[in-house]
């Protein structure tokens, strides 16, 4: 899981060190690698359950849209104007922004301490944005950047909430091969128009390559090995708290790598977010994990 934490947070970090590169381009060229290294792996799964697929378009396709399509492409449009750090914290809201859609789509029960972690994420990020500046809201000047990723944040949460009612379905690597060739596809008249506008990207650095394929291939492939195995090692609750330490790991990239200043206000609100974030989403497991015990000692009883 730490392997996992590093990728992700690169992900975010080269996305930042290439933004002189347009935020459409680098989403379709992560996408096309990684569809390019995914398809021996899951062109025979994908044709052999072709008709399951089909069956549930619609909801796949809504995963596709916001998880793979949107979401990339929300993230590097952010980090063309806020800085890596700021994308970090406000990614790790994301589990957050997940349980209060749950409680509304699905009907799930939130007790008094998840609303707690709720509202303690999200003053947390408000702190982030402003700085800590939370009484100069008239006076200040608001980055573009971070209202981007409102709508980064909200595509993972759909996502999430689809994925744990709809991705038993589907074989992983299939599923994945066909939502990255989806968003290629639907991301080809976009770069087009981006590129007509912005002018065709030279690629003359090395570094626009090297970051292109560290992309396609790190966070989209090696990432998602490494974190299933570890779910499977560790259980989905344990695996999932490394994924709070995102925003530090990312913190200390962007300091010694892109020379990002790091603010006290900054490292406050990630505090407050992670704090949040385990609130919310650890206790709701350990809640489920009683009852779990409770109704197993009831039917033992009887």
């Amino acid at each position: 899981m730490v392997l996992v934490v590093i990728i992700y947070a690169g992900n975010i970090l080269t996305g930042k060190a290439i933004n002189d590169l347009p935020p459409f381009t680098i989403a379709f060229f992560r996408l096309l690698i990684a569809f390019l290294i995914l398809f021996p792996i899951g062109y025979k799964a994908a044709w052999k359950y072709r008709l399951t697929f089909r069956e549930n378009k619609l909801p796949f396709l809504i995963m596709t849209l916001a998880g793979i399509t949107f979401f990339n492409t929300f993230i590097y449009s952010a980090l063309q104007f806020t800085t890596a750090t700021n994308v970090s914290v406000l990614e790790s809201v994301i589990p957050v922004v997940t349980v209060i859609l749950s409680a509304f789509l699905l009907k799930e029960k939130l007790n008094f301490v998840q609303w707690l972690g709720i509202i303690l994420s999200f003053l947390g990020a408000v702190w982030v944005v402003l700085d800590g500046r939370v009484f100069q809201l008239t006076s200040m000047t608001w980055n573009i950047g971070d209202g981007i990723m409102a709508g980064a944040i909200l595509s993972w949460a759909v996502y999430s909430i689809y994925v744990k009612r709809y991705m038993h379905l589907f074989p992983s690597f299939a599923a994945l091969l066909l939502m990255t060739g989806i968003s290629v596809i639907l991301l080809i008249p976009v770069v087009l128009i981006e590129w007509w506008v912005t002018g065709v990207p030279s690629f003359e650095r090395s570094s626009h390559v090297i970051g292109l394929l560290y992309l396609g291939i790190f966070p989209s492939f090696i990432a998602l090995i490494l974190y299933n195995r570890a779910v499977d090692a560790l259980g989905p609750s344990q695996a999932s708290v490394f994924l709070n330490f995102l925003p530090v790991v990312t913190m200390l990239g962007a300091y010694f790598w892109l020379e990002e200043t790091i603010t006290v206000m900054q490292i406050i609100g990630a505090l407050i977010v992670i704090g949040g974030v385990i609130l919310t989403t650890q206790f709701n497991k350990l809640g489920r994990r009683k009852a779990d015990h409770q109704k197993q000692n009831s039917n033992v009883s009887v």
